[in-house]
């Protein structure tokens, strides 16, 4: 992977999120409640409060969530093996 831009890493990462959260929301509806079920699904959140700049004449609201599970996880694998082969 020599002379990748850092944008790509950002797009494997984003990538791979969005296919485990797809990943994550199909096995929450198809699984039975359980041990199993919460391990693949518990997650850790991180976030940035919305913070609020108000100039009167623009109101500018900013925040930022983060949440990583295992299948997110999975996902970022998924799509950085996956796109290591796209040139």
């Amino acid at each position: 992977m020599k002379g990748k831009k850092a944008w790509y890493y950002l797009v494997i990462i984003l990538v791979g999120a969005l296919i485990g959260a797809v990943l994550g929301e199909v096995l929450g509806t198809v699984m039975p409640e359980g041990v199993v079920s919460e391990f693949f699904l518990k997650s850790a959140a991180a976030a940035l409060e919305p913070a609020t700049l108000d100039l009167i004449i623009i109101k500018l609201t900013i925040g930022f969530s983060f949440k990583l599970n295992l299948m997110g996880i999975i996902g970022i694998l998924i799509a950085g093996y996956a796109l290591r082969w796209v040139e």
